[in-house]
């Protein structure tokens, strides 16, 4: 049986606009060129490619509800990310998806929410984050917690500044330093420290997790120090290279599971046992 051509395809997409988020991350406002949605749910990603390049997965960093127009946050890393941070707006480039599953929102919905980003992870988060800002009525309480290197890679840095003056958020940051000249005035340590400083009641609480490898046991066993423990309790989405998007070729596979179409987004006793997962 034959894929729809949709699956393996491009759809051409015209940049819209640019804007620097740190030294190394842009955002890129993009918009399909027949003018339609992408159809994604907070937590998809897409597959970019440009001409005489290979493709890569980039999460998409915009809710749904803000219309047809979405937002990715990039890191320059390797020759298509290079490539993609010297594009004018006007150009066209293609993208692929959404593929993978998404924040489980049925789940999430009702009650508080604990939403902690390390590093470039606070992209496919504020996808989330944006959401529930539209829907406030569909949901409880919202912590942010968002770490970061130093004040200098803080990725969204107006953003995080509108959540923090929102009466519908409690957002916190900390970084691992703070330059003597900074004028950074959020915490400076790990994200577990500040994690055990927050007030919140962990009853019928979900806590979503986005980031790096290394920041998700210790800030799984700090979760389950404050209470958060038992099924469908966290929630967190992986970093893999995808490549096909669809669960074809393996190359993102932990164990059993294929992070492209299994996830990107698991719940913790999914994953947990995995080799190499955590």
């Amino acid at each position: 049986m034959t894929a729809p051509a949709s699956l393996y395809a491009p759809r051409p997409c015209r940049l819209l606009e640019t804007s620097d988020l740190t030294p190394q991350e842009k955002l890129f406002r993009l918009q399909l060129a027949d003018g339609t949605s992408p159809g994604h749910q907070p937590g998809q990603f897409i597959q970019l490619s440009l001409p005489g390049l290979t493709e890569a997965p980039i999460s998409i960093a915009s809710s749904p509800t803000r219309g047809p127009v979405f937002e990715l946050g990039v890191r320059r890393a390797g020759r298509l990310t290079s490539a993609l941070h010297q594009l004018a707006p006007g150009t066209t480039i293609g993208i692929r998806g959404p593929f993978g599953r998404p924040f489980q929102l049925d789940a999430l919905r009702g009650g508080p929410l604990l939403l902690i980003a390390g590093g470039c992870g606070l992209a496919p988060l504020r996808s989330l984050i944006q959401y529930c800002q539209d829907r406030p009525e569909e949901f409880g309480a919202v912590h942010i917690l968002y770490g970061a290197r130093s004040p200098d890679d803080l990725m969204f840095k107006d953003d995080l500044a509108a959540w923090q003056h929102s009466d519908r958020f409690d957002c916190r940051t900390t970084v691992d330093r703070t330059p003597a000249a900074s004028c950074y005035d959020g915490d400076t340590g790990l994200l577990p420290e500040l994690l055990s400083r927050l007030d919140f009641d962990p009853t019928d609480c979900r806590a979503v997790l986005v980031g790096p490898p290394p920041m998700y046991r210790p800030v799984i066993a700090e979760l389950r120090r404050l209470g958060l423990d038992g099924d469908r309790r966290i929630m967190l989405s992986l970093e893999r290279q995808m490549r096909c998007g669809v669960g074809k070729c393996g190359h993102c596979s932990i164990e059993h599971l294929y992070c492209c179409s299994d996830g990107p987004v698991f719940w913790l006793e999914e994953v947990e046992n995995l080799r190499g997962a955590l």
